[in-house]
């Protein structure tokens, strides 16, 4: 049998091994269901839950080749911006985040930590973020003297995200479990892990409202296998959206669990899977296994204390 992983690494950066927590609750009880939590969140104080996975490829391909810059994208609240900085600055990377819309007069915390960690941060109008953030052409004074650097699409999409999140599985003993949650916003992760399940299938819970091209960001991916399936119902209205039955839940979670959750990701995913067992959706001996993905600082948006952690 190989010996279980006490300690990882990504791109020279040491990480906690993260642990799998039962959750106890009377409803699974009830049902006959077992339900338990990869705690991707705990891997780092800083960079926690499946961004570091999907930046894993990127950076190695810079630091192997010793490109001395990364360029990526994402809003004021954008976990994949924070993780980016943090990572660069860990692997001794410059960073520059191209963020979407104007320069705010108070720079939300997210953006704020990416400076600390010396990002570089160029504000650009919505119009002209979505045309470069998806075509990855730059039109932009700031970058015309930096030739040497490597692009991460948005949220860490594309082939090397699903290749780094594809190391995600070996974190647990996937023959245990029927099912496999997580959040899914690019579907990076969504591909990396179905491509390295054997038995297990994976249920993808959208934060977007309207994620209609599923089927070809997982073709682009390199998606070898068809044991996902989305369920769709559980965005709160999209990207960041919520209201108070997601925020009551989300409380009620962690007062029962001591497990924090975030608003944009995770905390839907899991009302997600709590309604589809109540619904009857899984059967009776399901054993399900829910990915925690991190992005707690996603929750500094809120006032302060909207949430009981």
């Amino acid at each position: 049998m190989p010996q279980p992983l006490t300690k990882f690494t990504v791109a020279g950066i040491e990480l906690k091994l993260p642990l799998i927590e039962i959750i106890d609750d009377q409803l699974l009880i009830e049902k006959g269901i077992q339900l338990k939590m990869l705690r991707l969140d705990q891997v780092d104080s800083t960079i926690s839950g499946n961004k570091i996975f999907k930046l894993h490829y990127y950076l190695e391909n810079a630091l192997k080749n010793n490109i001395k810059s990364i360029v990526t994208f994402g809003g004021a609240y954008s976990n994949h911006l924070a993780a980016t900085a943090y990572a660069c600055k860990k692997s001794g990377l410059n960073s520059i985040g191209i963020v979407r819309g104007e320069r705010p007069q108070c720079p939300s915390p997210t953006l704020q930590f990416c400076a600390q960690q010396g990002m570089e941060l160029i504000y650009t109008a919505r119009k002209l973020y979505q045309n470069i953030s998806q075509k990855n052409s730059f039109d932009l004074p700031e970058l015309d003297t930096k030739k040497d650097f490597i692009t991460i699409p948005e949220g860490g999409y594309g082939i090397e995200g699903s290749r780094g999140a594809g190391g995600i599985p070996a974190f647990f003993d996937q023959n245990i479990y029927s099912h496999v949650c997580l959040a899914v916003g690019t579907g990076s992760t969504l591909s990396g892990i179905a491509n390295n399940l054997t038995t297990a299938k994976i249920l993808g819970f959208p934060a977007l409202k309207g994620l209609k091209d599923i089927e070809e960001r997982m073709l682009f991916l390199g998606t070898k296998k068809t044991n996902w399936q989305i369920i769709p119902d559980y965005h709160f209205g999209g990207y960041a959206k919520y209201d108070a039955s997601l925020i009551s839940f989300m409380s009620t979670f962690y007062h029962h669990h001591q497990i924090p959750l975030d608003f944009v990701y995770t905390g839907k995913m899991m009302y997600g899977v709590y309604d589809l067992i109540h619904k009857g959706f899984f059967e009776k001996g399901a054993q399900i296994l829910c990915i925690h993905t991190g992005g707690l600082q996603g929750n500094q948006s809120f006032p302060k204390g909207t949430l009981p952690y």
